[in-house]
């Protein structure tokens, strides 16, 4: 299996020669050209993680692709044939196995209202839990660990990583921080995954993590 990061939050998971795609947002170029993607999951309603024409233009290559999404998304994304799932679902899209844990996003501030928000386990392998801090409460590979929010502290971060334990962990969700912040919340998750026996993979757009 092979773990494409793209910029900010969207991954692509190849495996056997299909795809996953996971929060094609507004902080993404669009993915032209993309071809044989069983499904797609949205992990939440925000715009960095999914927006209608991100959606289209996948759907136009590849009209039978599946997309997954909490019931924030369903009501969002109207329009979209978006498959309802929440904490404890699981789901087959050909190749990929998914399974999905927590429901609500990080809070960024009381005044602002708490969405829906599910992270995703994709072959038993690669954890991606959104926006949140869910743990999955079970091995995990490779952990795609945020790196740069506004409802983001670098300490819960560190504290994710010694919690979920991975193999291997990448930031993601780096948007908006600058090389030298990125740098920074590269280093303290570097630390926190050798803590756990792990090892902290640094990937820029377009580089990839192998696994099995």
């Amino acid at each position: 299996m092979r773990i494409i990061k793209h910029e900010h939050a969207c991954l692509v998971v190849e495996h056997e020669g299909r795809k996953l795609v996971i929060d094609p947002g507004s902080f993404t170029p669009p993915l032209e050209g993309i071809g044989d993607v069983d499904a797609i999951v949205i992990t939440h309603e925000h715009a960095d993680h999914w927006t209608p024409e991100q959606l289209s233009g996948i759907l136009e290559g590849n009209p039978d692709a599946v997309i997954f999404g909490p019931a924030g998304v369903v009501k969002a994304a109207e329009g979209f044939a978006v498959h309802e799932v929440a904490e404890g679902d699981t789901a087959q899209a050909g190749t990929f196995s998914l399974r999905f844990f927590g429901k609500d996003h990080a809070v960024i501030h009381s005044s602002i209202p708490v969405i829906d928000n599910v992270g995703v386990l994709v072959n038993d392998t690669l954890y991606y839990g959104g926006d949140s801090y869910t743990q999955p409460g079970v091995e995990v590979e490779v952990l795609a660990a945020p790196v740069g929010a506004p409802w983001l502290k670098i300490g819960e971060v560190i504290d994710y990583v010694l919690a979920v334990k991975p193999k291997r962990v990448f930031g993601t969700h780096n948007a908006p921080l600058s090389p030298l912040g990125e740098n920074m919340a590269n280093a303290r998750l570097t630390w926190a995954a050798e803590q756990v026996g792990g090892e902290f993979v640094p990937l820029m757009p377009g580089e990839r993590i192998e696994v099995g």
